[in-house]
């Protein structure tokens, strides 16, 4: 099917529950297959991420990055980010809610040759004090919704609000990928201060992902 599919279009963009859903299209086609979103990874989630990051920033190498929440899928694509880009991420999860094992020790492998650290931690007050932003996500996910009452007792703690964000540097961002819920993974006051930048970030998203395509299409040389 994938190469019957390459004879009407020049790429497929994929979102779909499984990575192996991915991996095997990819396999047989002989066009593009671009990971739009998997229950593994959210590689275009992460690179504009990084682009919003170096936007505001002027740099990737040493900014400190603070993750809070599920150790999902972004969650797996910013620690190749990280690593790759020699960022410091620090990722906060409740405990058996952590990031993919398997990925976590393939960064770090990666993180030795760039300068960038990965930690993990079950307290997110800890890895608030040198953050330059804080990224986050749902607390139910992707495939999770039906956990999202079990989940808010779980995730109480992992919450981006006022009393978090003073811990941190004054000029400290807040990211989203939005849509938010208010009032779970973030409160209205963090999500509409001066420190949040999720309509950039968001905006970001239409721009990278424009990138991508004319990267991997052949148009840019």
């Amino acid at each position: 099917m994938a190469k019957t599919l390459s004879r009407y279009v020049d790429g497929i963009v994929v979102r779909t529950f499984g990575q192996d859903i991915v991996l095997e299209l990819a396999k047989y086609a002989d066009i593009p297959v671009i990971n739009g979103l998997s229950d593994l990874s959210h590689p275009c989630q992460a690179l504009s991420d990084i682009f919003t990051i170096k936007e505001r920033l002027g740099r990737l190498k040493g900014v400190t990055l603070a993750y809070v929440g599920d150790g999902n899928n972004v969650c797996n694509s910013l620690m190749y980010a990280a690593a790759k880009t020699g960022m410091n991420l620090k990722i906060a999860t409740p405990k058996r809610f952590g990031p993919n094992r398997e990925i976590y020790e393939d960064t770090l492998d990666i993180a030795k040759k760039t300068g960038a650290t990965i930690n993990l931690s079950m307290m997110q007050e800890r890895q608030s004090k040198t953050v330059m932003l804080f990224i986050l996500m749902f607390w139910a996910s992707m495939g999770k919704e039906k956990e999202t009452w079990k989940r808010k007792i779980l995730f109480g703690k992992f919450q981006v609000n006022k009393a978090l964000i003073s811990l941190a540097k004054p000029s400290v961002m807040i990211m989203h990928c939005l849509p938010a819920h208010r009032g779970q993974e973030i409160t209205n006051e963090a999500l509409d201060s001066r420190n949040s930048i999720v309509f950039d970030q968001a905006e970001n998203r239409l721009h990278v992902q424009k990138a991508i395509l004319i990267r991997l299409l052949g148009g840019y040389k």
